[in-house]
C-alpha cells in the first residue's frame, strides 16, 4: 500500500483496500463511537478518538486487518442536557451499523469486528450483532461487554501505578489519560475537576440522565490522569480484544 502503509481504511485509495485484501487482510474492525458532553475538561470528541485509537491498534496488532471510520454520532440521550452532545435513536445506530457490515462483507472481508467505546452504544450493538451475523457471508465479533471494558480501563489505571477505581467511568481519571495519551492538546488541563464520586447507577444514568448525577457531566477525577496511564488502558483493551478476535477468527 502507498499511504505509507496506513491500516486505516478511509486513508486508503479503492485499489489499495482491493490489493489489501487480495494479500491477505481478511479481518476490518469497526468502532462504534459517539459525540457527547465529557466535562469542561475533554472534547465531545472523546469516544470517537478513543475508537480511532483503538481500531488502528488492534488492526496493526493482528497483522491482516484495516480499521474502518468509528461510527458517530451514537446513542447518547442521557448526556442531553449538556450542550454539543448529538445522539441518534438504537434503531438508527443499528441501522448504520447494518450498512457498514453488509458493505465491508460485500467487499470480501472475512470477519468484521464491532468495538463500542461509548456506554449508550453497547445494548444496541448486542441487539444487532445476532441480527447482522444471519445476514453476511463475513463472521462478526461484538467486543460489547461494557463491565469487562471497564474492568481493564481500571487495570490499565493500577499497571501505570494510578490507584484510583473508579465503578463507572466517563470523564474520570481512565478517559482523560487516554486523551492525554493521544492527542494531549485536546485536554484543557486549567478545566480538570471532580465530579460525583463512589457507586452510581447505571440505570440511573441512562433513565434520568448525566445531570441528575452530576453537575460537570464528570464521573470521578479526571486529576489523578497520566498519559502513561492512557497507554497502558490502551494497551490492556487492545491485548484483551486481539485475544478474543484471534480466538473467534481460529474457531470458524
Amino acid at each position: 500500500m502507498s499511504s505509507g502503509d496506513t491500516v486505516r481504511l478511509e486513508e486508503l485509495t479503492w485499489p489499495e483496500v482491493e490489493a489489501a485484501i487480495a494479500d491477505g487482510a481478511r479481518t476490518a474492525v469497526v468502532a462504534v463511537g459517539s459525540i457527547e458532553q465529557h466535562g469542561p475538561h475533554l472534547p465531545l470528541v472523546m469516544d470517537t478518538l478513543a475508537g480511532d485509537e483503538l481500531a488502528v491498534r488492534i488492526a496493526d496488532e493482528l497483522g491482516d486487518a484495516l480499521a474502518a471510520p468509528t461510527i458517530r454520532p451514537g446513542c447518547s440521550g442521557h448526556h442531553m442536557d449538556f450542550p454539543g452532545t448529538i445522539t441518534v435513536p438504537a434503531e438508527v445506530l443499528m441501522d448504520q451499523i447494518r450498512a457498514y457490515c453488509r458493505s465491508l462483507d460485500e467487499h470480501g472481508f472475512e470477519h468484521l469486528v464491532l468495538v463500542p467505546t461509548h456506554g449508550g452504544n453497547f445494548a444496541p450493538v448486542n441487539t444487532v450483532a445476532p441480527e447482522v451475523a444471519r445476514e453476511i457471508d463475513a463472521n462478526l465479533v461484538a467486543l460489547a461487554d461494557l463491565d469487562e471494558l471497564m474492568e481493564q480501563m481500571n487495570e490499565g489505571l493500577r499497571a501505570a501505578g494510578v490507584e484510583y477505581r473508579e465503578p463507572v467511568i466517563h470523564a474520570g481519571a481512565a478517559e482523560t489519560a487516554i486523551v492525554l495519551a493521544v492527542a494531549e492538546g485536546l485536554v484543557r488541563t486549567d478545566e480538570l475537576e471532580l465530579g460525583h464520586e463512589g457507586e452510581v447507577s447505571v440505570s440511573r444514568l441512562l433513565s434520568d440522565g448525566f445531570r441528575a448525577i452530576t453537575e460537570n457531566g464528570v464521573l470521578g477525577d479526571p486529576r489523578e490522569a497520566t498519559a502513561e496511564a492512557g497507554e497502558a488502558i490502551l494497551d490492556a483493551i487492545t491485548s484483551a480484544y486481539v485475544d478474543r478476535i484471534e480466538t473467534e477468527r481460529a474457531s470458524v
